[in-house]
């Protein structure tokens, strides 16, 4: 699949759907199927550094997860502790950062993100976001507890409250939204992900299930967004990007 490399999406998120139904259809525990994600994790994060992807926002886990059978909620915090590699991260000059309620995660996993995030906070090429526990009602809600506490308490006034001074107390306040959001799996919602940020993002829905989503499939992914018409609200206009406004983000 052919793609045009001066117009690729400064920043992909990705719904990674999939890793239970394909355990399932090979006789496989879920956890198999969790694992097989991880060495998909680590594919396309090579593919979006060499690409010239800024940002790869990956949803992990979501609060409504938590609802999971406790054996597999423990297999995918171990998922957690034993993936975050230097091969992903410091081979591909890649930097780590989280979005979620991190409170709610077992410490050892909380001391191993912030390890990480530490570890590669010097990185340049790309970041890789993860959402872990983490939804979208959640992040919203805890902006306008804060921003409802600064008015309390005299630091913000009512009439600043505008689209800007709510995205600046949302997660993902250090990176720019998202071009193109890409669901694996078949299903057709994006699950209270990125609610706020995807109003003009590009969505792509596919079959593939995330443990067999590969290069070509997000090349695939990408040529069809290089072939949409991109008006946000205004006239047509030729999906682009600027890569510029990524570089200030960071």
């Amino acid at each position: 699949m052919e793609i045009d490399m001066s117009r690729i999406p400064a920043h992909i998120a990705i719904i990674m759907d999939g890793n239970g139904r394909w355990a399932k259809a090979q006789g496989k525990p879920r956890s198999y199927g969790h694992q097989a994600g991880v060495d998909t994790v680590r594919r396309i994060t090579k593919e979006c550094t060499r690409l010239g992807v800024k940002y790869l926002t990956l949803y992990t886990f979501s609060t409504e997860n938590w609802n999971r059978p406790s054996d597999e909620i423990a297999a995918l915090m171990g998922l957690v502790l034993t993936s975050l590699e230097d091969e992903i991260f410091m081979k591909n000059d890649v930097r780590f950062r989280v979005i979620g309620d991190m409170g709610r995660l077992p410490v050892e996993v909380q001391e191993k993100l912030q390890e990480t995030m530490d570890h590669t906070a010097a990185n340049k090429t790309m970041t890789m976001v993860v959402a872990l526990s983490y939804s979208s009602k959640w992040e919203i809600t805890e902006a306008v507890r804060q921003i409802a506490a600064e008015v309390k308490e005299g630091k913000t006034d009512v009439s600043q409250i505008d689209e800007e001074e709510i995205s600046r107390h949302l997660e993902t306040r250090f990176m720019p939204d998202p071009d193109l959001l890409i669901r694996t799996g078949g299903e057709l919602r994006v699950s209270n992900y990125l609610l706020w940020q995807i109003a003009y993002s590009e969505l792509y829905f596919c079959d593939t299930y995330w443990p067999d989503f590969d290069e070509e499939n997000l090349h695939a992914a990408i040529a069809d967004f290089q072939h949409r018409k991109r008006r946000f609200g205004g006239v047509e206009n030729v999906a682009s990007m600027d890569q510029a406004k990524a570089n200030k983000k960071e």
